[in-house]
């Protein structure tokens, strides 16, 4: 069978996305927010997954003089992506931020008390546009608190959320002290923090579902005892590019990624498993252990 190609044609227009694995300490280890989509949503329906969502127009509107506190260039460079401009790149930070605020109330802006984030999410309710709430509130958004951690994008036959496709910029970020996350009861039925660890033990029980971005995601945090040692490695790298390919063996459909000997990219760019098989509802590494995952 021949290899597909990441670059092979796309019938799908892929579109721009952010996505933020909101992390804190626990005595047990760093933990990360986790939400769960409503059950009939088009993207994901169901399974758990980190905060986040389409760019929108809007985005690349907010004047980041008055509501960044980096300039655009310099969140262009720390993308390290030569294919898009410095107000894209400003953009994608902004909806990361913006989407975590949507779904689940946690607002990463600087110098936010209690009272701030009480009017933000009073703002929010009256369905004032975020840039106007940023503007009225007189916030400066922390973009540079969020360090680029992966960018993944949606092979053409995915082996979830059939019919669409993104390119999901992946960012790592603190929690913000004195605020509690929410969800927003539209896209989002709970909130949870969870050890990255027990959040795929959960997965491999079948108490919750997860795709492949979040298995691969969760199986590299659980490599970490802190949310310093996550950031530490964030700052000290450029963020992977995973492309996945997928194709079947004997049957049984397969998510190859990086460095995997059926994908054309030979280099692996994360730890984990190098390919994802779907064997009834769950995806495995291919020897079906669990603790493949985090070998």
């Amino acid at each position: 069978m021949q290899t597909p190609s990441p670059e092979s044609s796309l019938p799908l227009p892929i579109r721009p996305a952010a996505t933020v694995l909101v992390c804190r300490d626990s005595e047990a280890g760093p933990e990360v927010l986790m939400m769960q989509r409503h059950a009939l949503s088009d993207v994901h329906g169901g399974s758990y997954v980190f905060p986040g969502g389409k760019l929108d127009a809007a985005d690349a509107l907010l004047e980041a003089a008055l509501h960044l506190d980096a300039a655009s260039t310099e969140l262009h460079a720390r993308l390290h992506d030569p294919e898009i401009d410095a107000t894209t790149a400003a953009a994608l930070h902004v909806a990361a931020v913006r989407e975590v605020f949507e779904e689940c109330g946690l607002l990463l802006a600087h110098g936010l008390d209690a009272e701030g984030a009480r009017q933000a999410a009073a703002l929010a309710a009256q369905r004032v546009p975020f840039n106007e709430m940023l503007g009225r509130l007189g916030l400066r958004l922390a973009a540079h608190a969020m360090q680029p951690w992966s960018r993944w994008i949606t092979p053409v036959n995915a082996l979830h959320s059939p019919g669409k496709r993104f390119d999901t910029r992946f960012f790592i970020a603190e929690a913000p002290a004195g605020q509690e996350a929410l969800h927003d009861d539209h896209e989002a039925v709970l909130c949870a923090w969870l050890r990255p660890r027990a959040a795929l033990e959960r997965y491999w029980a079948g108490e919750i579902a997860l795709a492949g971005p979040q298995i691969m995601s969760l199986a590299h945090l659980a490599r970490h005892g802190s949310v310093a040692s996550i950031l530490a490695e964030a700052q000290g790298r450029a963020p992977s590019l995973v492309r996945p390919v997928t194709f079947e063996v004997d049957g049984v459909r397969v998510a190859a990624y990086p460095g995997d000997e059926r994908h054309p990219e030979r280099l692996r760019v994360m730890p984990g498993p190098l390919r994802l098989m779907l064997r009834g509802r769950r995806l495995e590494p291919p020897g079906g252990c669990f603790d493949e995952l985090l070998a």
